[in-house]
């Protein structure tokens, strides 16, 4: 069992944390995927309706922590399904962790590779990151919300410095027509967009951790709101600046964005090159946090130690990370997970929450 001192977390670090567990390789990928999927200038009202369908599974989750002071998913559900169901959901959410933490560790390699480091061994790229993030991680979540309100001024602000400046190349006509098709493409996009929000289960350990859990429902969705509006600006900024077109036919519409412009007399004429190094880190915070979660959901389950497992999981870590071949199965793979998290978001929150009601009726009953 991880025994710390130093464990609780404010509410502004757990809204904060929530930001950097969420916002990260979506802001890369998102506007292609979500605009591939719908096929019309309407993708951003699905990122909308999507971010809505999110924050009401994140008050339900929030709702249900709140119902076991103190304890995270990985215990309560052992309370509330039973010791079997309950540690089956809990080892098909440290599976979940363990496979997104691989994700955007392959992505940020991805990404490296092409912009940054071209012909560098993708391993040379992969292992000092996963060592770098065990580090980290062995310092605790106090350590990580820590090193995350660092890095998360600095990353909005150089993304925000991006789309202002991107500025110049936005046609609002390549929003148009709206919602010509209809409703129907908003409502494929939807999808795509629940992919970029996936990882947002954290909020179930997190409400564990934190000095005042009733404040929970207001840092969660201020957590939440961040990368919604985020994403939003993104995806409007994409389309607006490159067009429909631009966007479904490139790999990383954002940087294709930025890279389409000079600043003439500024310190840097071309901004991709600091926005692909800030991002780099905001990867590194969301590897961080799944990394983590899936280190504590196994310290928490088979009740062990922190330090051996951390040691453990980052050879697993590695070849969840190698296992796409081609970019295109980095991309099947972002899909998979964006089912997985679809499946788990109804078998964790809603499932768990329908059983506790009707357990807790139960007992009231034979009361």
């Amino acid at each position: 069992m991880f025994e710390r001192s130093d464990l609780k977390i404010t509410s502004t670090q757990a809204a904060i944390f929530l930001t950097n567990t969420v916002l990260g390789a979506g802001i890369l990928t998102l506007p292609r995927s979500v605009t591939e999927t719908a096929k019309t200038p309407d993708a951003w009202i699905s990122v909308l309706l999507g971010g809505g369908i999110i924050m009401l599974v994140i008050v339900l989750m929030v709702k249900l922590s709140q119902q076991f002071p103190g304890q995270t998913v990985y215990q309560y559900s052992r309370q509330i399904a039973g010791s079997i169901p309950g540690s089956f959901l809990s080892v098909l959410l440290i599976v979940y962790f363990i496979i997104i933490a691989g994700f955007e560790i392959r992505v940020f390699a991805e990404i490296t590779m092409f912009f940054l480091l071209e012909g560098t061994p993708i391993w040379a790229i992969v292992i000092p990151f996963i060592w770098v993030g065990g580090y980290l991680v062995f310092g605790g979540i106090n350590s990580i919300a820590r090193v995350y309100q660092i890095i998360f001024p600095v990353s909005i602000f150089v993304l925000l410095l991006c789309y202002l400046f991107s500025g110049r190349l936005f046609d609002i006509n390549h929003l148009r027509p709206f919602l010509g098709d209809g409703i129907m493409p908003v409502i494929r996009g939807l999808k795509s967009t629940i992919l970029v929000f996936t990882g947002c289960e954290v909020v179930m350990t997190l409400t564990a951790f934190m000095q005042h859990p009733q404040q929970a429902v207001k840092a969660m969705l201020a957590g939440i709101g961040i990368p919604l509006i985020l994403y939003l600006i993104t995806v409007v900024m994409s389309i607006g600046g490159l067009s429909i077109d631009s966007v479904i036919t490139s790999t990383w519409p954002t940087i294709d964005l930025i890279r389409s412009f000079e600043i003439s007399g500024f310190f840097f004429e071309r901004l991709e090159f600091p926005l692909l190094v800030i991002w780099m880190m905001q990867m590194f915070c969301n590897f961080c946090s799944f990394f983590f979660n899936a280190s504590l959901g196994i310290s928490q389950l088979f009740k062990l130690k922190m330090a051996p497992i951390i040691f453990g999981l980052m050879p697993l870590i590695f070849l969840a990370t190698m296992i796409p071949v081609r970019i295109n199965d980095v991309f099947a793979l972002g899909d998979a997970i964006g089912n997985m998290g679809i499946v788990l978001f109804v078998l964790l929150p809603v499932l768990l929450s329908l059983v506790l009601i009707v357990r807790r009726k139960g007992l009231k009953q034979n009361v």
